[in-house]
C-alpha cells in the first residue's frame, strides 16, 4: 500500500515514525496529517532512502536543490559534485533537471548517490526524446508521456513536477491579459507550445487519471505545476 493508504486505514508505518522522530512530533500526528492530505513523504516504493523527509503543514521548512545538465554542458561528474555538495550542506531533496546528454544514465547515477528524495520534471525528458527521435521537441503523444512517467517511476524517482495547471482556458486568459514576463516556466512553456500547435488540451490535465495510476503504482508524490 501507499503511505496515504496506510494513513487512511489509521496504520502507522516505520517511515511515518521516522519522520515523526526527525520532526520531534507525535507519530499519530504525522499519520493524521498524511490522511488529511496536509503532509507527504516523497519516497518511491523502489527507492529506499537513508534520509527521507516529510513535507507539509507544521513541519520544518525543507531545502530542495536543483541540479542537472544542459545542452551546452553535460558532464555527469559535475552533477555528482553538485549533488555531493548539496548533501554535505543539508539538502532535504534533490531535483534532476537534466536536458543534455544521456538522461537515463545521468538519472541512474544521481539516484545511486543520493540518500534523499529525488524528483524530476518529466516533460523535459519527453521533449528531449521528441527532439532526438523526430527532430521536433513538440512532437510527442500521450503514449510518449506515459512511457517516460512509467520509466522514471520504475527507476525509483520519488516525486514528479507535473504541469497539469496549464490548460487551454488559462492560455486564453493569458492571451487577453498579458503578463510582463509571459510564461516563465520551461515545462509550462513546452506544454503551452504543444497545446497551441496541436489545438488540444494539456495531456497532463486531460489524462490526469493515467498519471495518478502510475504515481499510485510506485507511491510517487506529485508536485503540481502551472507556468
Amino acid at each position: 500500500m501507499t503511505q496515504l493508504e496506510f494513513a487512511k486505514n489509521n496504520l502507522l508505518t516505520p517511515l511515518m515514525k521516522k519522520i515523526a522522530s526527525l520532526e520531534n512530533l507525535n507519530p499519530n500526528l504525522i499519520q493524521r496529517r498524511i490522511k488529511e492530505g496536509r503532509v507527504v513523504i516523497p519516497q518511491n516504493l523502489r527507492h529506499h532512502l537513508k534520509n527521507p523527509c516529510g513535507i507539509g503543514y507544521g513541519l520544518r521548512t525543507k531545502i530542495n536543490v536543483n541540479i542537472g545538465t544542459s545542452t551546452d554542458k553535460s558532464e555527469i561528474n559535475d552533477e555528482l559534485k553538485k549533488l555531493e555538495i548539496a548533501l554535505k550542506y543539508g539538502a532535504d531533496s534533490i531535483m534532476d533537471l537534466s536536458i543534455g546528454g544521456d538522461l537515463k544514465k545521468i538519472r541512474k547515477l544521481i539516484l545511486k548517490h543520493s540518500d534523499v528524495a529525488l524528483g524530476t520534471v518529466p516533460i523535459y525528458e519527453i521533449a528531449v526524446n521528441a527532439q532526438n527521435k523526430k527532430g521536433d521537441f513538440l512532437k510527442f503523444s500521450i503514449d510518449d508521456i506515459l512511457d517516460v512517467l512509467n520509466s522514471q517511476a520504475k527507476e525509483g524517482i520519488d516525486f514528479f513536477t507535473i504541469h497539469a495547471g496549464v490548460t487551454r482556458k488559462s492560455l486564453g486568459v493569458l492571451k487577453h491579459n498579458k503578463r510582463i514576463l509571459d510564461i516563465v516556466s520551461r515545462g509550462g512553456a513546452i506544454l503551452a507550445g504543444w497545446m497551441t500547435r496541436h489545438k488540444k488540451e494539456n495531456p497532463f490535465y486531460e489524462y490526469f487519471d493515467k498519471v495518478l495510476d502510475i504515481a499510485y503504482k510506485y507511491d510517487v508524490t506529485l508536485s503540481l505545476g502551472d507556468a
